[in-house]
């Protein structure tokens, strides 16, 4: 049975959002833009909206929750015809997407949500969407360098074009072959411009395999493989991983850091391929070792209950759990009954309403 922390915060009917002060006026000039007719799915580097200074009453406004729940999406290949229950299509990740951007949802990477540093405009929500194995479908270039219809990444920037906050980022967890290219220097390209735009690319291990099943200096290797990999093709080190399976090791530490063959790993962030939203990176229970994720699919069969389609309807539904941004990435905004729920010795001040 799954348990998820209820708050018991209802919010109050929808009213117009108010304005908070800039920290710059450059800043907030930079933020508006026009959109596009017809839109254009844009290529270039993704940034972060610029910060709010928050106000005890500021995050009372824009009911501000920042101890609620994330929804950390989970995918694995985008065909146009399914072959397996995990797999979604083009049409059906777009769908998706678009509801996200319409109910006030903004990506962010696994990386900044494990690391707690998600910038996303006051009153919105944060989600993180991931893609694991580095499948063909979810990236690749064409003869101009753009990415290929059809692929994950060429969705995402297709609906952020229509939706000026609908960030495109999110997280490529890879294997051995990144996107079924065998190619180093085609590898090399790709991954260099999914970093250059904004996108995480990051470990998901060497070969796949059930890391319960290996003993500790096994599981290392897999993941320090990965990481040389990703260090010839031009990426940072990894800050997160996502257990193939889901499965954790038998000695879970293993999983977030140790080392092989004089390299080391230490990550901010394990994801498993779990079945409910995560709890916020400020709350005391998260585990950043343990990260729930939701698969994305409908509500058949044991999707009923835990895939993405339930729980997005029920965060629609019980508003109050869902993590809302009060803009400002200095504070941690909350209402008072939640004080206790929270890490205070994260460097951020704290305001309680």
């Amino acid at each position: 049975m799954i348990t998820v922390a209820a708050v018991g915060l209802s919010l109050l009917p929808d009213e117009p959002r108010p304005q908070a002060q800039p920290k710059g006026a450059a800043e907030s000039a930079a933020e508006v833009q026009e959109s596009p007719a017809p839109p254009v799915p844009s290529t270039s580097p993704v940034g972060q909206p610029p910060g709010v200074v928050a106000t005890p009453e500021f995050a009372r406004q824009v009911r501000a929750n920042e101890a609620g729940l994330v929804p950390v999406l989970m995918y694995h290949r985008i065909l146009a015809e399914r072959h397996a229950s995990l797999d979604r299509t083009p049409d059906q990740l777009r769908k998706e997407l678009e509801k996200l951007a319409e109910r006030g949802y903004v990506p962010i990477t696994a990386r900044e949500f494990a690391a707690g540093d998600i910038r996303v405009p006051a009153g919105k929500h944060p989600v993180v969407l991931t893609f694991d194995d580095g499948h063909p479908s979810h990236f690749g270039l064409d003869a101009n360098g753009a990415p290929l219809p059809g692929t994950a990444v060429a969705v995402i920037q297709e609906v952020a074009s229509r939706h000026p906050d609908f960030r495109p980022v999110a997280t490529f967890w890879i294997n051995r072959e990144p996107f079924g290219l065998r190619d180093r220097a085609a590898q090399e390209a790709a991954v260099r411009w999914l970093v250059d735009h904004g996108y995480e690319v990051a470990n998901h291990t060497w070969g796949h395999p059930n890391l319960r099943m290996l003993k500790r200096k096994k599981v290392s290797e897999q993941i320090v493989r990965i990481e040389r990999l990703l260090k010839k093709l031009g990426a940072p080190p990894s800050q997160t991983m996502a257990l193939p399976y889901g499965s954790m090791p038998r000695d879970k530490a293993a999983a977030r850091s140790g080392s092989w063959d004089g390299t080391r790993y230490d990550f901010a962030g394990v994801f498993l391929a779990g079945a409910e939203p995560s709890l916020s990176p400020y709350a005391k229970k998260f585990d950043r070792g343990a990260i729930q994720r939701i698969q994305s699919n409908g509500k058949k069969g044991e999707c009923r209950k835990w895939c993405s389609q339930y729980w997005l309807e029920w965060l629609d539904e019980h508003p109050g759990e869902r993590y809302v941004s009060d803009g400002d990435p200095e504070r941690i905004s909350i209402p008072e009954r939640l004080r206790g729920n929270i890490v205070t010795k994260r460097g951020l001040q704290v305001i309680a309403y």
